[in-house]
């Protein structure tokens, strides 16, 4: 091919090009608005009438609606992520933190597509890209961790706690009455996060599958009935123990009433 003939393809390409990089942007645009108004239930026909494309532009773009949907919810989290990173160097960690905090919780809470993501996330029914949950948990442990060092959150709180707290959160403020004030459940959870408290002390939790009392001999967990009243004792040995101290019991009865 000479010259002009590969400059004048490559001068063609361009547009075609320019085309569809303007095309997916407006179907980003439109899904965002979207799956922000109705979730996952909002059909792709919808989409593409929102951005004013045929559906045959949509799928290729995207290979299928789960495909679109995780580019819009990666979209908002790497927005969480980015803006976590400009405010790690903030000369006032502890209340850049919590309002770092209630504005996540705030934004994700009017994002009915990003709710449903977390929710589905947290059941192991939704996977986000690995790479961005990742930049997410750093640069919230980097605020965390800033915060702790200024004395402004406890210090035996990790990551973890903050992002099952910030679900949590979510959660409350989405099932709030209509006379509840928006931001006051992620403000009262938020607050278990400052200094000032002892660390919390967690009950020890019951092994599974066993009654909540212990056997009344020795006191080791009972297994649980299968069939008839609830078990007293953890085996035959203890069984057999408890009732010759009835017995010495009864014997001790009678000889104090002759």
């Amino acid at each position: 091919m000479s010259r002009n003939a590969a400059s004048a393809a490559s001068a063609a390409s361009a547009p075609v090009r320019s085309d569809a990089r303007r095309n997916r942007a407006l179907v980003l645009g439109a899904a965002r608005s979207a799956f922000e108004e109705a979730g996952l239930a909002v059909p792709l026909s919808e989409i593409a009438r929102r951005a004013g494309v045929g559906a045959g532009t949509v799928y290729r773009h995207f290979p299928s609606k789960e495909a679109l949907f995780r580019a819009t919810v990666v979209d908002r989290i790497r927005l969480f992520a980015d803006t976590a990173r400009e405010l790690a160097h903030s000369a006032e960690p502890g209340p850049v933190f919590f309002r770092y905090l209630a504005s996540v919780v705030r934004l994700s809470a009017l994002n009915k597509g990003l709710c449903d993501a977390l929710e589905a996330a947290a059941k192991g029914r939704f996977t986000l890209s690995a790479g961005i949950e990742r930049e997410f948990r750093e640069a919230l442990a980097v605020l965390l961790d800033r915060a702790q060092q200024a004395g402004a959150a406890r210090r035996d709180v990790t990551v973890d706690d903050v992002l099952a707290l910030l679900l949590g959160c979510l959660s409350m403020e989405q099932r709030r009455g209509p006379d509840g004030v928006p931001g006051r459940m992620t403000t009262l959870a938020c607050d278990s996060l400052r200094p000032g408290r002892s660390i919390t002390k967690l009950s020890p939790v019951p092994p599974v599958g066993r009654n909540e009392t212990g056997c009344a001999v020795c006191g080791e967990p009972v297994p649980a009935a299968r069939t008839g009243r609830p078990a007293r004792y953890c085996g035959g040995a203890c069984r057999q123990k408890a009732h010759r101290q009835r017995a010495a019991a009864r014997a001790k009865r009678v000889r104090a009433g002759t």
